[in-house]
């Protein structure tokens, strides 16, 4: 069964070029998707392949997941804060994943999770309740999407989406593959 989750985690991309990002924020959401985030909302561009790309693979490998491009940043992320979320901002500058991913679970609130592509403006490490280095090293803001979301979901890994109509099964040689009816 998806994993459902007590309140709501979503991805926000900021920085999209869709000449020089589109292979790797599609890589953020497929990341997101199936590592136990709601949606991504990918900031100022508009980019329907991209989102046309992510519906057709929740379509057929299941689950909930949408994704929204164009949306401007600073009134995303105020309306998040307005509507009682939390903000963690993924960033090698941050306090180390492991000495705060805990008290990031306990909170109750949604979460948005801001990942860049370019350099981040400064404001953003303000707004942000949680400025969290994964490594503070240079990482890929898929790498640091990746781990950030195994530890917040405590390496539960969703494997059963509902709704698809293919499913992967695991095997040791080969790749097996079930057409779901």
């Amino acid at each position: 069964m998806f994993r459902k989750h007590y309140r709501c985690l979503v991805v926000l991309r900021m920085g999209h070029r869709i000449i020089r990002d589109q292979r790797v924020t599609t890589h953020v959401c497929l990341t997101a998707r199936a590592l136990g985030a709601n949606r991504v909302v990918v900031t100022e561009t508009h980019d329907s392949q991209l989102v046309e790309t992510v519906r057709r693979v929740t379509e057929d490998f299941g689950g909930e997941f949408t994704v929204e491009t164009g949306m401007p940043w600073r009134p995303t992320i105020h309306k998040w804060k307005q509507s009682g979320g939390k903000i963690v901002h993924l960033t090698a500058y941050g306090t180390p994943l492991r000495k705060v991913i805990a008290e990031i679970r306990r909170s109750q609130s949604s979460i948005l999770v801001i990942v860049g592509s370019e350099k981040m403006p400064g404001e953003v490490f303000h707004l942000a309740d949680w400025n969290v280095a994964v490594t503070n090293q240079p990482i890929s803001e898929v790498s640091a999407l990746g781990i950030f979301l195994d530890w917040f979901f405590k390496h539960r890994l969703c494997n059963d989406f509902q709704g698809g109509k293919i499913k992967i099964v695991p095997s040791v040689r080969g790749k097996r593959i079930l057409t779901m009816k």
